[in-house]
């Protein structure tokens, strides 16, 4: 497979995603040598709950590292580091002797923490650790995880106060395990896995005692805080025994990371199932008061952190898959372009998807979806032109929100994801934005970027400045619409938008 340009070394990362776990082996170009892939169990014991067994995920790491070296025909010894990527916000504790999971690993997506998330609010609500952390108390990030195992686990929180108990994010189980486990493995994670958990002080970059105290969790348990890029310990045993593991970020911050979004107002959006945008902030953490987060953007060694702010948007690609699935208006994802295409507008037609209530900036629990505008005229094809505009239009409302909190104008719009491929909304979004939208050659940002990070740490690419002329642009799309229409289009979105809040009512 390696031919006359792929001449090693190489980079190897580890992407330990939500439904499967892979490793690409990246050249100095940053392209693609080889990849291997494998999907482990969704495992759903309760409406709501959602676990992966942590012990299934890693022998899948260990196959998909050993197929990925021998796809590419190489050796340990041709690999200069290791970069990790990973789900975040899933959350596991294991016992440090055994290396056993005391309980599965508790899945970002899962809603099990939703009461303890209420009572931890006490009298101050969401907001109570926004100003440290940057995150709203929701049962998305870690924390609160961490705690329901420490009550409903017998015994464990005596065994985590005397300090038999590990806590990570999936970075962290998957260096501890790489770098020996039980033998000597390395207790750590990255500043932006530790921006997930609710528990790091943004501006210190440390744990947060009086958080701790508040979530009654044992320090104990806690990884050291790392950069992003810098050697953490050496892999021992497995294909790559002997390489040092180099590189740690959740998978959005890798891919902000993979598509060179090192200046300031530089934003990526990735488009899958749902979407999330990150835009780099500088070295301040800007707080949010438009419904984002503040997170981590990534660490370079001893450098300044850099900071960004995030929107997420639930449903994208999955509105595509229940016109598919659910109203059998197309056959496959593809053809909603061929459909939305063959009309010049949407007919009047908005559609909302908020299935389950909306994420940024609203954060409605109480919406449900809706389509407005309907009249005799609209056709399936301008029900598939809104279902594209859907997508342009909540990116452009968290674009929005972004500028407000920030200051800072998008200057471009950086985009991955499998949502990518379809030209019409590339284009739609371009004209929703009035910014330049641009796909990179590499579509895998987010292994690209641990990649990228694990080879800064040793000295694989000099610098930034390096890896951004490493980054290639594929296609590019310019803003055709005029304003007038643009702004008429985005209030009767905003109309509609309106329409789909206060349906659930509280039945408490």
């Amino acid at each position: 497979m390696t031919d006359a340009h792929t001449t090693g070394p190489f980079i190897a990362a580890i992407d330990q995603g939500t439904t499967s776990s892979r490793c690409i082996v990246f050249d100095r170009d940053g392209r693609i040598v080889a990849v291997e892939q494998k999907e482990h169990e969704q495992i759903f014991p309760k409406p709501g709950w959602v676990e992966h067994d942590a012990t299934e995920i890693w022998e899948n790491v260990q196959y998909v590292v050993a197929g990925a070296i021998e796809k590419a025909g190489i050796t340990a010894a041709d690999v200069k580091a290791i970069g990790i990527t990973n789900q975040r916000e899933t959350t596991l504790l294991w016992d440090k002797a055994t290396g056993e999971p005391v309980h599965n690993a508790i899945v970002w997506q899962d809603t099990r923490t939703d009461a303890l998330c209420k009572e931890l609010g006490r009298n101050v609500g969401q907001d109570r650790f926004r100003r440290e952390t940057g995150l709203p108390l929701a049962s998305y990030f870690a924390g609160p995880k961490i705690r329901w195992m420490l009550d409903n686990v017998e015994g464990l929180r005596e065994r985590a106060e005397r300090g038999e108990i590990l806590f990570g994010t999936m970075d962290s189980w998957v260096i501890w395990n790489l770098t020996g486990g039980t033998d000597g493995g390395v207790h750590v994670t990255d500043v932006t896995n530790a921006s997930r958990t609710m528990l790091m002080n943004l501006r210190g970059l440390e744990w947060d005692p009086k958080i701790l105290s508040s979530m009654q969790i044992p320090a104990e348990v806690l990884p050291k805080i790392r950069s992003s890029a810098e050697v953490y310990g050496t892999a021992k045993g497995g294909a790559l025994d002997g390489v040092p593991v180099a590189s740690a970020l959740g998978d959005q911050q890798a891919a902000l990371f993979g598509q060179t979004c090192f200046s300031e107002g530089e934003a990526k959006s990735t488009y899958g199932t749902g979407t999330f945008m990150l835009m780099n902030t500088g070295h301040e953490p800007v707080n949010s008061y438009n419904g984002l987060l503040t997170t981590v953007g990534y660490r370079i060694g001893t450098e300044k952190p850099v900071y960004a702010l995030e929107g997420s948007i639930a449903v994208t690609g999955s509105l595509v898959q229940w016109m598919r699935d659910q109203m059998g208006l197309i056959k496959s994802a593809a053809e909603i372009e061929t459909l939305a295409s063959s009309v010049d507008d949407n007919g009047g037609a908005y559609f909302v998807p908020a299935f389950s209530g909306l994420f940024a900036p609203y954060w409605r629990a109480d919406a449900r979806g809706v389509i407005a505008g309907l009249t005799r005229y609209v056709t399936k094809a301008h029900i598939a032109r809104a279902v594209l505009e859907a997508t342009a239009w909540q990116t452009r409302e968290i674009t929005d929100a972004m500028t407000k909190d920030s200051g800072v104008e998008l200057t471009s719009l950086k985009v991955d994801g499998g949502m990518t491929s379809n030209n019409l909304l590339m284009q739609t979004l371009s004209d929703f934005l009035d910014a330049p939208v641009v796909r990179p050659m590499v579509a895998e940002t987010t292994c690209l970027g641990a990649a990228y990070a694990a080879g800064l740490a040793v000295g694989f690419w000099p610098d930034t400045a390096a890896l951004r002329a490493n980054w290639r642009r594929a296609a590019e799309w310019t803003p055709r619409m005029d304003a007038a229409t643009r702004d008429r289009e985005y209030k009767n979105w905003l109309k509609a938008v309106e329409r789909t809040m206060g349906w659930i009512e509280d039945e408490e």
